[in-house]
């Protein structure tokens, strides 16, 4: 637990003296990314409040008038601390910012009912990690191919009353275009995307012609996703992570030195069966109704677990390092949650499991699944595939050589490293025709402070000045540091009820970005606010001061739980 240096705060004169802030705790980060790999990350940062003092002769005034929701920083209209603006009317770099009383009123509204209504629309794009270089007049499609998942309740807009579609004008009311960043964008650079509604009420599309050239020396790309609405006007550009380009599979040994294209336990995979090396018989492993199955249009992203063989099934303590052939592993689909069974990874060459190899596994590397247990000297049960069913195959042993099994072609599974990426949004709030993007995306947070002042940093990517921090329906004062930082103020707890004196639950809110336009950023992150237990005072068995007690021993204790740092960051997956 890193402790926050103590700092003492004078105390703000809209306090209440018989309200304590005690901070204690740590900060840590999360994934996010985001995961790089789009699995949705939910954090939460908690602040601890509540320790109530009985000081009779430090009572408010009024103690039953509550205090107004105040920011710890508490600037007064009048304070030359307030934002300084531009010329443009965004905020200058490094100054606070927060939106006019009229506006924030307006925007309360909206930011309420975009958190009750949930009307965010989601855009998450999968590929690979890696992708192989196409030479002269070959076209190696990237496999998996990239695939974009539009999910949400605001993708479906109905017509105005009064109003239908015009004929033909069924279905998604959104297209889109996928290529490679830098690229002309011309039709031979660029694939159309046709969405398909799933059961799970999701549009899908897949990009299952894009490849790249010898012309093209770059190691690395990004895919670009470009979104048009119904009537030509486009939503907005959306890129996935990096992805490395690489000739072809390494077949030598491999060594943790190129840890680029070694696959780490935890991370997320995709496996695939191509039948006599043919692109037409590609099959995916996936999920379909809770059932694991070899799709041919489909593929899903599996988190890939080193497992033990003495834990439960679907307990996966935490084990770092890279996943080499011979361990026990188990998959778990990152959307449903189904797992297959633990299994033995194994290298396949020729046609044959290698059972005593041990070196770590790489991009693109042929491989097969042994299932534990079986007779003794048989060539052990594999994960197979039989057209769309997974089932298992029954291998034998190698009369040649001793460390082998024979395989069959349904059984040999081709391993990848994937990533995702989700952007989320709502134009429910928004008074512009401006595109979407750049969608800022929050990874970590780093709470700091102490006594009466509490600050927020959000780390990510695309911040800009013009966005402005909400925990739930409260706007907070916002600083823009850079593209990858935004600080803001943590708002009072008084801002979230009338009844904050005497709070004995905790307060959860999550946490969004509005941008000056209306345009709502929601995130999987959440703040809490922490009570402790104490008593009311006057209330049956609170404690009395001591008469006697001396009064500078007593305002040195209260000065003590306003200066305390005691805050809590945590992030739940």
């Amino acid at each position: 637990m890193e402790k926050f240096r103590e700092k003492s705060f004078p105390l703000p004169f809209w306090w209440p003296s018989w309200w304590g802030l005690s901070f204690e705790g740590s900060h840590k980060s999360g994934a996010g990314h985001r995961q790089s790999d789009g699995s949705t990350v939910v954090g939460a940062a908690a602040v601890k409040y509540g320790r109530l003092v009985r000081l009779d002769a430090c009572c408010p005034a009024d103690p039953s008038v509550s205090p107004g929701p105040l920011t710890h920083l508490s600037l007064p209209d009048h304070s030359e601390a307030r934002p300084q603006s531009g010329a443009d009317g965004r905020s200058l770099l490094g100054s606070w910012t927060r939106s006019s009383p009229e506006c924030s009123t307006v925007l309360r509204e909206g930011v309420r009912r975009c958190l009750q209504q949930q009307c965010q629309q989601t855009v998450r794009i999968l590929h690979a990690k890696v992708a192989q270089k196409s030479y002269g007049n070959e076209k190696r499609f990237f496999c998996p191919p990239p695939c974009v998942y539009l999910a949400g309740p605001g993708w479906r807009v109905k017509p105005v009353r009064g109003q239908a579609h015009q004929e033909g004008e069924t279905g998604p009311t959104v297209c889109g275009y996928m290529g490679l960043d830098g690229a002309s964008g011309s039709a031979a650079e660029t694939q159309k995307l046709n969405f398909e509604e799933q059961p799970d009420s999701r549009e899908f599309g897949c990009a299952k012609t894009l490849y790249i050239s010898d012309a093209d020396k770059r190691k690395h790309f990004r895919l670009v996703l470009r979104l048009v609405l119904r009537g030509g006007r486009e939503l907005g550009t959306f890129h996935s992570r990096l992805i490395k380009v690489i000739s072809k599979p390494s077949q030598k040994k491999q060594s943790l030195k190129n840890t680029d294209l070694c696959i780490s336990s935890g991370s997320k995979v995709s496996l695939f069966n191509r039948l006599r090396s043919q692109t037409v018989s590609t099959r995916y492993l996936s999920v379909e109704d809770g059932v694991f199955v070899a799709s041919a249009r489909q593929w899903a992203a599996f988190t890939l677990h080193l497992a033990d063989e003495h834990c439960s099934q679907g307990d996966f303590p935490p084990r770092e390092g890279y996943v080499r052939y011979g361990s026990l592993v188990q998959l778990v689909c990152t959307v449903t949650g189904i797992t297959l069974p633990p299994m033995i990874i194994r290298k396949v060459a020729k046609q044959c499991a290698l059972l005593d190899v041990d070196e770590p596994i790489s991009q693109l590397h042929k491989c097969a699944f042994q299932f534990p247990g079986g007779p003794p000297g048989g060539g052990g049960t594999y994960l197979c595939l039989a057209t769309e069913k997974v089932v298992q195959f029954q291998a034998s042993p190698c009369p040649k050589e001793e460390n082998r099994a024979l395989l069959n072609d349904s059984s040999c599974w081709t391993i990848i490293g994937t990533e995702s990426v989700e952007f989320s949004f709502s134009t429910s709030l928004a008074s512009t025709r401006e595109p979407v993007t750049p969608v800022p995306l929050i990874s970590t947070l780093e709470l700091s402070g102490g006594g009466d002042v509490a600050t927020l940093e959000l780390h990510g990517e695309n911040f800009h000045a013009g966005l402005k921090v909400w925990f739930g329906d409260v706007e907070a004062e916002t600083m823009h540091r850079s593209p990858r930082s935004l600080v803001c103020v943590v708002p009072d707890i008084a801002a979230f009820g009338s009844d904050w004196r005497w709070l004995r639950t905790p307060v959860t809110v999550p946490l969004s970005l509005v941008r000056a336009d209306g345009l709502f950023y929601p995130s999987a992150f959440s703040f809490t606010y922490t009570p402790e237990y104490c008593a009311q005072p006057g209330s049956p068995g609170a404690p009395e001061p001591a008469a006697a007690a001396d009064a500078d021993v007593l305002l040195q204790n209260i000065h003590h739980e306003f200066t305390r740092t005691n805050f809590h960051l945590f992030v739940q997956t």
